[in-house]
């Protein structure tokens, strides 16, 4: 078992939650013609995150893999042309969580906690702010203040 993220081009999936989770299941079959293990096959601002991640989460294959197999912090980076998974190990969860998170922020691309049951995702929205737009605790912007809607998704 691993503690499980993905960050996704904005623009592929659904923006409703059961689109979503079916563009996701789909993603994860695997099934696009390419190696999964190169980031040039993905979108420019996934291809910069992933550059900015493995300086703090170094890849255990590909072409940027690390030789350092007894670092706590190795991370299996999945990337397909719209998403890269990784797979990072739960002693890691918390600061890999804060590290992807504001690194999807910092490159304008999705968030999707996928190890949680009501993973949320998050992305930009028209006034460039980083929101929730479905699973956990929905954040929106309403008047200029933000406020929580509950558990939607």
């Amino acid at each position: 078992m691993s503690y499980d993220l993905m960050v996704f081009d904005p623009n592929a999936p659904p923006p409703d939650r059961e689109g979503f989770l079916k563009w996701y299941e789909n993603q994860t079959q695997w099934s696009e013609n390419h190696n999964y293990n190169n980031p040039d096959i993905t979108t420019p601002e996934l291809r910069a995150w992933f550059i900015e991640m493995i300086n703090q989460y170094p890849a255990m294959n590909g072409p940027f893999a690390s030789d350092d197999i007894d670092n706590p912090k190795m991370s299996d980076y999945t990337v397909g042309e719209s998403i890269i998974y990784v797979a990072f190990a739960w002693s890691q969860a918390e600061s890999a969580y804060q590290v992807m998170f504001n690194s999807a922020k910092k490159h304008n691309i999705g968030f999707f906690d996928v190890s949680t049951a009501n993973g949320e995702v998050w992305i930009l929205d028209q006034c460039g702010e980083y929101i929730c737009i479905h699973g956990g605790e929905v954040t929106k912007k309403k008047s200029g203040k933000w406020w929580k809607l509950g558990n939607k998704g």
